[in-house]
């Protein structure tokens, strides 16, 4: 029980982490987009090495990137996919609008499972993805009407869906590690940012945003859901884990004035409604016998 209760607090901790990165995003007055993922990525990186080290030795670091093979290499570059595309349509849409779109992504994954290996989906979970369709067409109506641009509604829906990628990797893959998967994310992206940059020296102000964006919001954030979600049922990690899309437009609309349009809280609200039918259905799960842990992606950006 003591376990379980130092697992709930620290899946909560990863979501209060992730949920601050749209606030210390829209700190940041580096124009060019790509200057900010690589520093973001190599705060990251710099980040977990050093935790996994800390927690498994050189040795035992080593071993965890040989072990995810090509599984966790797929997963990676999902994660570097999903990182770049955050940062960059943030200068296109609003945070609440790429949050909100996010929030499908487990019923997005069961589309995906359900057409790539057929896996079995019930006729409750098809209507909450038939809602989470609906809403997201809700939120890029905007962009339809050239209210938003729709780049940053499609790297939102990009980001959705390559989350979604990478959690049915990780249950057809029970193996791939999170930590070292997502740190070879970090790594890649940050290495092909490093070939589009304009430029990377940035003020002092601004690397310290960016080492919390990196290091803070994104690492420790990790670090806390790698840990926690290994003792807590998946139900319960997916639950805290909406704390992120319910705080991060808050914290956005508190400290930078930033309010979302009408149609992003019309269609975001049907997407999380939709989640919370999904999470449901898997606490009727919980009544059967499963282990504890997380086989899903984590939704950090």
């Amino acid at each position: 029980m003591g376990d379980e209760r130092l697992g709930f607090l620290l899946v909560f901790l990863s979501a209060l982490c992730w949920s601050f990165g749209g606030a210390i995003a829209r700190f940041i007055e580096v124009d060019d987009s790509w200057t900010v993922v690589f520093w973001r990525s190599f705060w990251a990186a710099a980040f977990l090495f050093g935790y996994m080290i800390w927690r498994d030795g050189l040795a035992g670091t080593v071993r965890l990137f040989r072990d995810m093979e090509l599984p966790g290499v797929a997963v990676g570059c999902c994660f570097a996919i999903a990182s770049t595309s955050f940062v960059v349509a943030l200068g296109y849409t609003t945070v609440a609008n790429i949050l909100l779109m996010q929030a499908g992504v487990p019923l997005i994954a069961a589309l995906i499972a359900f057409v790539l290996f057929r896996e079995r989906v019930s006729t409750p979970t098809w209507i909450a993805i038939g809602a989470v369709i609906a809403g997201v067409a809700i939120m890029v109506s905007d962009s339809l009407n050239g209210n938003v641009s729709p780049v940053g509604d499609g790297l939102a829906i990009t980001i959705a869906v390559v989350f979604a990628c990478a959690t049915v990797i990780t249950r057809r893959f029970s193996h791939v590690r999170m930590t070292p998967a997502t740190c070879l994310g970090t790594v890649i992206a940050g290495s092909f940012a490093a070939t589009q940059a304009s430029a990377f020296s940035v003020s002092v102000s601004d690397m310290g945003f960016l080492f919390a964006f990196g290091a803070l919001n994104l690492g420790l954030g990790l670090a806390f859901f790698a840990t926690g979600a290994r003792m807590i049922a998946a139900a319960y990690a997916a639950l805290l884990g909406t704390f992120e899309t319910l705080l991060g437009p808050v914290w956005v609309w508190l400290v930078h004035d930033e309010i979302p349009s009408g149609r992003t809280i019309l269609g975001g609200s049907i997407v999380f409604a939709a989640l919370m039918v999904h999470i449901g259905l898997e606490f009727r799960r919980l009544a059967r016998p499963q282990k504890p842990g997380t086989t899903g992606m984590p939704s950090p950006h």
